[in-house]
């Protein structure tokens, strides 16, 4: 059995025109002609293409008992002749020599996916089944071909992949919105507040989902200079606007040796090898999404590759935005931190590029950031990009273990909770930078969604896990 693929590209070299082959597939859609010849349009997710099946009835015993009753959504095994399509729709066609319905769909006035255009919202109350749907299996596609990608370009940049865990006891931005985990009955515990209580859990203490797997990742750093992780991350923040999950993806990466400087060029070469990649290898699915979600698709990635990125401090990004003429909902002074309004007006009108900030207010940042000779900023960056905000933070990491523990006061957070940490700080230290990249902003951007929840298989977000 081949895939679609195969044949759409002819890549194997082994499909060939006129020879019998055999796929399997779901029903698009089919219509029935009063010729007795049925059209089928099949899909297996391989690819952005469909096939058609030409059903002829004197050449299939089952066609009038089972072919006519075939709806979208039915699964079959089609075994037929390959030859080109008389028409532009479609390069083949395939003339079914013999059809079995491995799946029929039970009601088919009630599939969920019908050959009728959804709404990206309608297919979120249905994602278990929306794959199927050209859009979503597209998106897919484009999220395993960049994750490929991202691990091949750090591996011949010499990075070695570390798994992180996910579950942790420290809370690594010190905001305290974390997910517990625990196998504590809490319904029959009297005391729920009592900190004593966690001895009697699993881990013996307090344990969360982790928000990060940064502060693991620096102990392979300080032993093996580049080093990176990848994989889900988790923020109990009730947030549901089109950015934010509470589950999402992270490709983290820490280097040593490195400052901030070092970080801000890799940053944006690394973008833009991805970009580059994305448009050399994705030409059928950028020509897809450029149809059915944003017509500058195309433009609008070559854009950031033909262009430097706009690299400028905090306290310049704060003068732009108060000296700026834009009316916001949230005025913006020295020492905030930017909402999306000031990202889009910085990235989308005053600039029209991405944007790197650097040098934020040390009270706006996390503990673990490198401390300025200001005393009141701290080596740390965002990287901004037009519609979309936010989509790398990182810093160079603060390896100086008196001033670090002067922030775990500030933060009030208890130094002895990190001695594995300070170990690092006091057992060879070096200077040593770092960054995290959401990946599904990442995807949300070059496939020109809008809404996060489209970007990734099952959105988890303030009472919604219902998939």
């Amino acid at each position: 059995m081949c895939l679609i693929a195969s044949i759409s590209q002819l890549i194997t070299g082994k499909i060939k025109i006129n020879s019998k082959v055999s796929i399997g597939g779901w029903v698009r859609n089919r219509r029935h002609s009063k010729l007795g010849i049925s059209f089928i349009n099949l899909y297996d997710g391989s690819c952005i293409y469909d096939i058609q099946i030409i059903a002829i009835n004197h050449k299939l015993k089952n066609y009038k008992n089972e072919i006519l009753s075939i709806t979208s959504g039915c699964s079959l095994k089609v075994i037929g002749i390959l030859k080109y399509s008389p028409k532009n729709l479609q390069n083949y066609e395939l003339y079914a020599l013999k059809i079995k319905i491995l799946g029929w769909v039970d009601n088919p006035g009630k599939y969920p996916i019908s050959p009728k255009k959804h709404s990206l919202k309608y297919l979120r109350e249905v994602s278990h089944l929306r794959p199927r749907t050209t859009i979503i299996s597209c998106i897919t596609r484009i999220k395993h071909s960049i994750a490929l990608y991202i691990h091949n370009f750090l591996h011949k940049k010499n990075f070695f992949w570390i798994n992180t865990p996910l579950i942790t006891t420290l809370d690594t931005e010190g905001s305290g919105k974390m997910f517990r985990v625990s196998t504590l009955d809490f319904k029959n515990i009297k005391h729920q507040k009592d900190i004593n209580i966690f001895k009697k859990d699993f881990f013996g203490k307090e344990a969360f989902l982790t928000v990060s797997g940064q502060l693991n990742l620096e102990t392979y750093a300080c032993s093996m200079s580049k080093v990176y992780t990848f994989g889900p991350t988790f923020r109990a923040e009730n947030s549901n606007t089109k950015r934010h999950l509470a589950e999402f993806w992270m490709l983290e990466i820490e280097i040593a040796f490195a400052n901030l400087a070092y970080i801000i060029d890799f940053t944006e070469k690394m973008l833009k090898n991805i970009f580059e990649y994305f448009l050399n290898f994705h030409e059928n699915e950028i020509s897809f999404l450029s149809q059915k979600v944003e017509n500058n698709l195309f433009n609008k990635i070559n854009k950031v590759l033909l262009n430097k990125f706009n690299i400028i401090e905090y306290n310049e990004a704060i003068n732009i935005l108060k000296n700026c003429k834009e009316k916001f909902i949230l005025p913006i002074t020295w020492g905030e931190d930017f909402s999306i309004e000031h990202e889009k007006y910085l990235t989308n009108k005053y600039f029209n590029s991405p944007v790197i900030i650097f040098n934020y207010p040390k009270n706006i940042k996390a503990f673990y950031m490198y401390l300025n000779n200001d005393k009141k900023t701290v080596a740390s960056m965002d990287l901004l990009l037009p519609d979309i905000g936010e989509i790398i933070g990182g810093s160079q990491r603060e390896n100086r273990i008196n001033i670090l523990d002067k922030r775990f006061k500030e933060f009030k957070l208890n130094k002895n909770d990190y001695w594995w940490y300070r170990d690092l700080r006091k057992y060879g230290t070096v200077p040593h930078s770092g960054f995290g990249l959401g990946f599904e902003r990442l995807i949300l951007y070059i496939t020109g969604l809008n809404n996060i929840k489209d970007v990734i298989p099952f959105s988890r977000t303030p009472y919604n896990a219902k998939f």
